[in-house]
């Protein structure tokens, strides 16, 4: 099994300040606009664009939740060991709100899939954006593309992409293992 780093520590910085700078630029004060990390591993990507937005550019008042879809998700009962929930915490209303997910890796597109119907359960969003770290273009099972991405990656057969974050995993590297 062989591993390539994709990105270290200072391009995934660039790449958090690139993002927070699209997201200012489209929604500047965000008053309309909430912030949704996909559990499990989207919420630590999350995490980190929050922070920049309020440290390094001064964002106030961001509604920003996580979203669990384990129970949304089409594969629910395929894998032979059962899917472990995770928490939502949502505690605002996302009715005729611009919501943004946010996710660390858009693979097949079945996550979204899947949080475009967990989101429902708190109210009808005005639009919905996608925000992902790294997008595996070539593996789409949906039609499903982010609207602000960090990497494309072309990953192809048996490859995958692992992305570690610092709060997590003890390091900011973004992988491509193959067996």
């Amino acid at each position: 099994m062989g591993q390539k780093i994709l990105l270290n520590a200072v391009e995934i910085d660039v790449i958090l300040h690139r993002l927070a700078c699209q997201l200012i630029e489209k929604h500047t004060d965000f008053k309309n606009t909430v912030l949704i990390g996909i559990q499990p591993r989207g919420v630590f990507f999350a995490d980190r664009i929050i922070k920049v937005l309020k440290e390094e550019y001064h964002v106030k008042d961001l509604d920003y939740g996580r979203l669990d879809i384990t129970f949304y998700r089409d594969d629910f009962r395929r894998g032979e060991k059962p899917l472990a929930a995770n928490k939502t915490k949502i505690d605002f209303i996302v009715e005729d709100k611009k919501v943004v997910f946010i996710d660390d890796v858009l693979y097949t597109g079945r996550s979204i899939r899947a949080a475009l119907t967990a989101v429902q359960s708190f109210g009808r969003p005005a639009e919905i954006e996608l925000l992902s770290f790294i997008d595996r273009r070539f593996s789409r099972h949906l039609p499903i593309q982010p609207d602000y991405n960090g990497r494309q990656v072309d990953a192809i057969n048996e490859e995958k992409v692992i992305v570690n974050w610092k709060e997590n995993d003890g390091e900011d590297v973004v992988y491509l293992v193959s067996k």
